[in-house]
């Protein structure tokens, strides 16, 4: 099954001599259980494609369906109900609350949800220890290590199992050995069926994605990883 599919999508920010083209005609689909990392240098398009994925943004051109759903027909309410209970957001920063706990700030991401206070906690409980992340439910951002709080920033971002994970230079802010157990974890939660997409400069993190796609200057410059078949277009997710 499909869940993000972004056809021919473009993004031009201002006009005339301002004019700046984002993204040109990018193509990428991203299955169930599929992770797929998006690199390029920067100002390449990446945290602009990971903001069209999300529904942060609107194309300027062609198509963003998440599973099966054209994001930019939907109206405010639908589009604010996709995005809360259908995609997590992962960035650089873990911007946990300060004054909630770790197991707090998993079970507001479900409040918001609507289920209630108490089964909230219980799950975000119960996906922290799924996660290795027990022993910091009860404490506050400010008593975590920068990795500890980023993980427990990804555990917010698929609470409520989450169809779509997009991860926009999480490592970023952490040492390398961190890096590589936030990277664990995402690999992790792809397994049970979360798609991924990570935008990340790190090689080393890259490798832990099934498919790599290029950018450079907004357009795919190619990918690495398994195909569709002969006439796949490397990176795009459709065929010729």
């Amino acid at each position: 099954m499909v869940v993000l599919d972004i056809d021919g999508a473009g993004r031009v920010f201002g006009s005339g001599r301002l004019r700046v083209v984002a993204l040109d005609d990018v193509s990428l689909r991203v299955s169930v259980g599929e992770f797929v990392a998006v690199m390029g240098p920067s100002g390449s398009g990446k945290s602009t494609l990971l903001r069209l994925a999300g529904g942060l943004d609107r194309p300027t051109s062609g198509r963003v369906r998440l599973t099966g759903r054209d994001l930019a027909v939907l109206d405010e309410a639908g589009l604010a109900e996709a995005l809360r209970r259908e995609i997590g957001f992962v960035f650089q920063e873990a911007n946990l609350l300060a004054s909630l706990t770790a197991a707090e700030n998993v079970a507001l991401a479900l409040e918001l949800d609507g289920v209630r206070p108490k089964a909230a906690m219980a799950a975000a409980r119960g996906l922290l220890d799924s996660l290795g992340l027990a022993a910091v439910g009860d404490r506050f951002p400010g008593q975590l290590s920068g990795g500890e709080q980023q993980q427990v920033a990804i555990a917010r971002a698929v609470a409520g199992g989450r169809s779509l994970l997009l991860a926009d230079e999480p490592t970023g802010a952490v040492d390398a050995l961190t890096g590589e157990s936030v990277m664990g974890l995402l690999r992790q939660r792809c397994a049970a069926g979360c798609a991924i997409v990570l935008a990340t400069h790190n090689v080393r993190h890259a490798a832990w994605a099934d498919r790599v796609v290029f950018l450079n200057d907004g357009r795919l410059a190619g990918a690495t990883g398994p195909a569709t078949g002969p006439d796949y277009l490397l990176g795009t997710g459709r065929t010729r």
